[in-house]
């Protein structure tokens, strides 16, 4: 049985500083952009969400397919 994927979506405090760290890990910006708070990174099949004043606290997502 396939699960899907599942992401990690990051309350951050500032976006740049954030996305420097994840690319010094093997991650790279796939979708987002910096003028609208949020970037989206992937490493291999891993996948976070990497956002700036939108909510509180982190979440774990699951996208079933």
């Amino acid at each position: 049985m396939k699960l899907g994927v599942f992401s990690l979506s990051l309350s951050v405090k500032d976006l740049a500083k954030s996305k420097e760290f994840y690319e010094k890990m093997g991650f790279s910006s796939m979708g987002g952009s910096m003028e609208n708070n949020y970037l989206i990174m992937k490493n291999g099949s891993t996948l976070i969400g990497l956002f700036q004043a939108m909510f509180d606290g982190n979440m774990m997502t699951f996208n079933p397919g």
